[in-house]
């Protein structure tokens, strides 16, 4: 009879790791939904909506394939989908068949939406500055954002956890 493999025992946590941990873990979740309610209050547009507005008023053209919008908002397509029509029926972006190849679809903003991008930032900008940058030096700055790309880095990797 052939031998059952064993699982490799769980890696807890020491207690340094998990003292960074656990504000992070709350940092995950207060975060989006300060940023969200601030978002709400001040333009009527949720964190996502705007994060979508904002990455198109960057874009060359104004335009992003629906795709690759989709990966900097950092949503399913399904979800990006959802919104652009919402966003759609607030005369803020197009969608229109994309000029190099016609399988892809694109999402144009608007003159309106741009209006919209450029009365939402301001309120934006300043939570951002409020909620964490104002509460971090330079260096942490620094250190914050090589960290993140980091973690980012290794969420891009694969969307399924290590076996």
């Amino acid at each position: 009879m052939g031998r059952v493999p064993t699982a490799d025992p769980p890696r807890w946590l020491s207690p340094g790791e998990l003292e960074a941990w656990l504000p992070l873990g709350g940092l995950l979740l207060k975060l989006p939904a300060a940023l969200d309610t601030q978002m709400q209050r001040d333009s009527g547009l949720s964190h996502f909506e705007y994060l979508v507005l904002a990455n198109l008023s960057e874009a060359p053209g104004r335009s992003r394939r629906m795709s690759a919008l989709a990966a900097l908002a950092n949503g399913s397509l399904s979800r990006l989908s959802h919104v652009v029509k919402r966003l759609e029926g607030r005369g803020w972006v197009t969608r229109v068949a994309c000029p190099e190849d016609g399988r892809f679809t694109n999402a144009v903003l608007t003159d309106a939406g741009w209006a919209k991008v450029v009365a939402s930032a301001p309120g934006h900008v300043e939570a951002v500055r409020t909620l964490i940058l104002d509460a971090l030096s330079a260096e942490e700055l620094e250190l914050l954002g090589g960290m993140a790309r980091r973690v980012l880095a290794r969420l891009d990797e694969s969307t399924a956890f290590p076996r």
